[in-house]
Order: structure tokens, then sequence, then C-alpha cells
């Protein structure tokens, strides 16, 4: 038996502009809105429900403030998608983790600082995890963000670390709208499926699809 996963992440309020191929397992890895105002996010999950999908999974991004300062609210907003922070569901059998954090950045939401505070939040991610959802990119995958002066990696060293003891089968994740694509190390598909290209143009990156047996 096959699964038919359909990743997106990082839509930005344009969610209705995206062409959502069909599939059994939905992910979104974070930033629906961009200030994280209730309005679109009651949007988002109208847009959500119209959607075929069997299952729909969710987690919030650093743009997000809803699920981090009235966070009752926010998720009571999104009734036709899973909801995962720092929780897990399992779907026929494998089971899906999802986290919002990254690495402190200009005063965003789940910003926590690098070494003891993520570290912490990764422990979590149990053992078993077949598919990890962060919104964050681990160091190394995804995470080259180019300003001005030149590339440099943004992502968090302690959750490669963490990936690499636990070896799920495929990390989803977003944020950085460069680092758009998928890259493999010791058996996890990394995928960064931000929609959005950077600096947030109009011409926007394709959901990426992939089929996991179960």
């Amino acid at each position: 038996m096959k699964l038919r996963i359909v990743a997106i992440s990082d839509t930005h309020e344009q969610h209705n502009k995206i062409k959502i191929p069909d599939g059994d397992v939905l992910i979104h890895a974070g930033d629906i809105t961009w200030k994280g105002e209730l309005a679109p996010l009651e949007s988002f999950n109208r847009w959500l429900g119209r959607l075929p999908h069997k299952h729909k999974i969710v987690i919030a991004g650093n743009h997000d403030w809803a699920f981090q300062l009235i966070p009752d609210t926010a998720r009571k907003i999104i009734t036709d998608a899973i909801y995962l922070q720092d929780s897990s569901v399992t779907i026929e059998g494998l089971l899906f983790y999802g986290s919002p954090w990254q690495p402190a950045y200009n005063n965003w939401a789940f910003n926590l600082q690098r070494g003891k505070e993520l570290a912490e939040k990764w422990a979590l991610i149990p053992d078993k995890t077949d598919v990890l959802i962060t919104h964050g990119p681990p160091f190394g995958h995804g995470d080259l963000l180019r300003p001005v002066k030149g590339k440099i990696r943004v992502g968090c060293e302690d959750l490669l670390r963490r990936i690499k003891a636990v070896r799920p089968r495929f990390h989803i994740f977003g944020h950085i709208h460069e680092g758009y694509g998928i890259t493999h190390e010791d058996g996890t598909a990394f995928v960064n499926a931000s929609i959005s290209n950077a600096p947030f143009a109009d011409n926007l990156n394709a959901p990426i699809v992939w089929d996991l047996e179960v």
C-alpha cells in the first residue's frame, strides 16, 4: 500500500492561488499567514475544507502569531485539518510528528535560542517517527539564505543531530524560501516545500508530491 503525500509550506495567505494535486495526506509546514491574524486563518481553513485529501496536517510557522499568543482560539479555527504542535498522529501505521520551533530571528513567533532551548524541543521527537514536520530546516538541508552579501546556512544543528538519531523517512519543512527542493542524507529525504519564492515573489513554487510505502 502507498500513501500519496502532498507537501506545502509558507503559503502566506496565497493558498487560493495554489493548484493542489490529489493525494492521501496534505501537509502544511507553517507560515499560513503574514501576521498571524485570524481572518486569513479562517480563509485558509475554508480552503482546506474544499480539498479532497482524506488526511490533512498543519503546523504553525514564525508568521503564525495566533497559535502562540491565542492558541486556543487559533486551534479552534482549524477544523478541517489535524494541528500538530510538539505532538503526533498515526495514519495508516505511520507516525507523523509536527513542531513549529526554529532558531531565534527578528522576534518572530516560535523562536528559541540555539543550543539547550531548541535541543529540548527536538528531544521530544519520538524515536519511531516516520514523517517529521517542522517549520524550520535542519543545518545543511534547504537552509541556504541568500542575503545581499552572500549565502549563509541558517538551519538548526541540534535538529540535524536529532534527525540523525531518529532517522525519519521524510522531513518536511519550509521557512527558508530559497531552499525549496529535496535533498537526502542517511536514509532521510529532506523536503523544503516552501510555496513562496524569495523574496515573496508572485510566481509560486509547486507542491511537492511523492508516494510513501506503508
